[in-house]
């Protein structure tokens, strides 16, 4: 409210939980939400069909326009399209991949324009398991329109090539974002040890 949001892009969606929580909030606005793995998109569509001011789509964001495969874990909401590291399956044992599907990538940039309006107050909720660079090296011109931003952030290494929270920080400060909160994420479900939290920024 503070910062007049009216459109949210939900990037990494699953089924849907994120843009559900947002209207039980009482955001109003438009949602986008972007999910390429198959199952999880079906649901997405389903939680979604009523809500005449969220719009679903089935692909990937990141740092290029192509075809590739994502990673199905066993409990789904941790599928991802990098590797994942021991110390996530040893946190969560379902997370461990169990298959694979082919999808498709677009930059946030190149889908970008036909979504925003002239003073549109943008956040981005970005929860892509590890590929959450890749999904900032494609949106350099979007960043420079976008208000808001909510990052799923490791604490620890959990996936091949994924960056660190520390370098997130550093990277959206770079892009003029400041980090004004912090929400707990994954945790390892036996030692209580926190692996992941959610970074919320806003431009400074």
């Amino acid at each position: 409210n503070y910062h007049k949001i009216n459109k949210i892009f939900d990037i990494g969606a699953s089924t849907g939980m994120y843009g559900l929580e947002m209207r039980k909030l009482k955001f109003e606005g438009e949602i986008f939400s972007f999910e390429p793995l198959e199952s999880s998109y079906k649901k997405l569509v389903i939680n979604s069909k009523k809500d005449k001011m969220w719009n679903t789509y089935n692909f990937a964001i990141g740092d290029s326009n192509k075809d590739s495969i994502i990673n199905i874990s066993g409990n789904y909401d941790s599928s991802s399209i990098l590797p994942m590291l021991p110390r996530h399956v040893k946190g969560a044992p379902d997370s461990k991949y169990i298959g694979e599907q082919k999808i498709k990538i677009c930059t946030l940039d190149s889908i970008f324009d036909s979504f925003y309006k002239k003073n549109d107050n943008v956040y981005v909720k970005v929860d892509t398991q590890g590929f959450e660079n890749e999904v900032l090296m494609g949106a350099k011109n979007s960043l420079k329109l976008i208000k808001g931003m909510q990052i799923e952030m490791s604490l620890k290494p959990l996936y091949k090539g994924g960056l660190l929270y520390l370098e997130i920080i550093k990277k959206m400060n770079e892009n003029h974002f400041e980090l004004i909160g912090m929400e707990n994420g994954f945790s390892d479900h036996k030692t209580g040890e926190l692996l992941q939290v959610d970074g919320i920024f806003y431009k400074a």
